[in-house]
């Protein structure tokens, strides 16, 4: 009895440790230059991206963006240097998956430069790369309710896209049930 109650609290807590996303995480982030390739990215936000987040976007590895699962979910990215860094850091929205494996997340050059300290910007971005912490926040857009846009690309009736566009808080949408109203009989 002693062994099971072992094993389940040692199940518990290494499954709630890895399973973390308000832990603060240590690890890198570059930037692109232009906000357009990760508004452009596999979340498919297009330029709405960049009115979702004031331009703050990131791409993340495979192991944050969760097969999508994670878009739009918002981020708090801090870098380590503290001649050059804020102790506030930034607030990014997940738009892209980053399929680089040196850094866990590529910003937008708005967001990288948006973790320096006043009048350190253009240093920052001259890094290339920094040491970051970063956490998972939830996501707060003021006067915005979740939003459902049908894509243009759907095909009535076989093909349905649709997107969430103001998913508040810190949460996931894993999956979408869809069922007809009415029908002919």
């Amino acid at each position: 009895m002693a062994f099971f109650i072992f094993s389940f609290l040692f199940l518990l807590l290494v499954s709630s440790s890895t399973a973390c996303d308000r832990c603060l995480h240590q690890s890198k982030a570059s930037y692109f230059s232009k906000a357009s390739a990760l508004s452009s990215g596999a979340c498919g936000y297009g330029s709405l991206a960049l009115d979702i987040s004031g331009g703050h976007l990131a791409a993340g590895v495979a192991s944050l963006f969760k097969d999508g699962a994670v878009c739009g979910a918002c981020f708090q990215i801090r870098c380590k240097n503290p001649t050059l860094c804020s102790k506030e850091g930034t607030r990014v929205v997940l738009t892209d998956l980053n399929h680089n494996n040196q850094t866990d997340f590529v910003l937008s050059s708005r967001a990288f430069a948006g973790m320096a300290q006043k009048g350190m910007g253009k240093q920052i971005l001259k890094l290339g790369i920094a040491d970051i912490e970063y956490k998972r926040v939830p996501c707060e857009y003021k006067k915005q309710n979740l939003a459902v846009r049908v894509e243009e690309s759907s095909k009535k009736p076989e093909y349905l896209a649709i997107k969430f566009l103001y998913q508040g808080g810190q949460t996931e949408i894993v999956a979408v049930d869809v069922a007809q109203v009415c029908c002919k009989t």
